[in-house]
């Protein structure tokens, strides 16, 4: 129960405030507990970090399984050639309907954007070979399970090509979450330079793109190595 408090109460502060302005003084004092107690159950704030970034990793993929369903009425178990039509379109065009869906679920989630914007640099810098290690487990299960979704639309990827897909889905939506989202000093700078302004990029449409760039070089790829 207490570790389920830790939990919320943090789980509560990110949804007030970024990774970043997340202290274990300010944890402790929100869940309840002096900062004594609270290590008790997790070894450090990136700890309990971690933890949540999984929660919510595995919270989007339920989601995102629901919006993509099954391949659409193909009842394929094996990817066909690339470029063949099916119920959805051809290859590229389902590759980039995935792509936008990946976009937008991403962007109705901050918490999670955040959380992966953080993770290499600083939610895995402070904690123990098990907790890293337990971490890592999961998130290759977490990009396994993206990496099958992706075949759900897009099945001519292939196995290895949706997994390479899924972890560079994950990465970039990481880091294009840090890059758009502007200090206030810059953010003024761009409004009042529009050269500047110019640099700005918008999540959604920059993570769509780079995304539906991806899937069709490894649909060309593909292609290429069968021809």
């Amino acid at each position: 129960m207490r570790r389920r408090s830790i939990l919320d109460a943090a789980a509560a502060m990110l949804t007030e405030m970024p990774v970043a302005e997340v202290t274990l003084n300010e944890l402790s004092r929100r869940a309840g507990l002096a900062k004594s107690n609270v290590l008790r159950y997790f070894e450090s704030r990136e700890a309990v970090l971690l933890e949540l970034l999984d929660a919510a990793w595995q919270d989007w993929l339920a989601e995102l399984g629901r919006s993509l369903g099954p391949l659409a009425g193909t009842g394929r178990s094996a990817p066909g050639p690339v470029g063949a039509a099916a119920d959805g379109g051809s290859a590229r065009e389902r590759g980039d309907e995935l792509a936008a869906v990946l976009a937008g679920s991403l962007t109705s989630r901050p918490v999670l954007c955040d959380l992966l914007s953080a993770q290499s640099a600083v939610l895995e810098r402070n904690v123990s070979p098990a907790v890293a290690a337990a971490f890592k487990r999961a998130a290759l299960a977490n990009v396994s399970a993206l990496a099958q979704l992706a075949l759900r639309r897009v099945p001519e990827l292939g196995g290895h090509d949706a997994y390479l897909f899924a972890g560079a889905a994950i990465l970039s939506a990481g880091a294009l979450w840090s890059t758009t989202q502007p200090s206030k000093a810059l953010a003024a700078a761009y409004d009042s330079d529009p050269e500047l302004g110019a640099l700005q990029l918008k999540f959604t449409s920059t993570l769509g793109e780079l995304l539906a760039v991806l899937i069709s070089g490894l649909l060309a790829r593909s292609s290429g190595a069968a021809g």
